[in-house]
């Protein structure tokens, strides 16, 4: 099996300038005119144009306004600072600024889609710590 992570996005080139900018990801290759292929992560990224207010799932509507989801992407970054001010330089919302946990740090941010993101930099126990 693969893990693929796709994420839904009003505009594909400012979405690609984003990622790449924040996390240090390369394109791949394009997929039509409406994805990207996004590398550098241990999963693809891809992220698919798909315009505000279109039919998604059950008859939702697409909204690219800040909106909580289950599902988020965690990042393992070596330097939490260093890496929060790359993803903010880049266009990202901080919701939290970095906490301290026990298994390191991590700050909550949001992306210019409205889909959510946590930067952590872990501690040398990781999640064993909250065993």
């Amino acid at each position: 099996m693969t893990i693929l992570i796709n994420i839904d996005v009003p505009d594909l080139d400012a979405a690609e300038r984003f990622y790449t900018a924040a996390f240090g990801l390369v394109a791949g290759r394009r997929i039509g005119a409406g994805a990207v292929e996004l590398l550098g992560w241990p999963a693809p990224l891809y992220l698919l144009q798909k315009k505000a207010e279109t039919i998604g799932v059950d008859g939702d509507q697409r909204r690219y306004m800040r909106h909580w989801t289950p599902v988020h992407i965690d990042v393992a970054v070596d330097d939490l600072d260093a890496a929060l001010a790359t993803a903010l330089g880049a266009g990202a919302r901080l919701e939290q600024g970095p906490q301290d946990a026990a298994y390191g740090r991590i700050a909550m941010l949001g992306d210019p889609y409205g889909h959510g993101f946590c930067l952590i930099q872990f501690n040398q126990h990781g999640y064993d710590a909250l065993i």
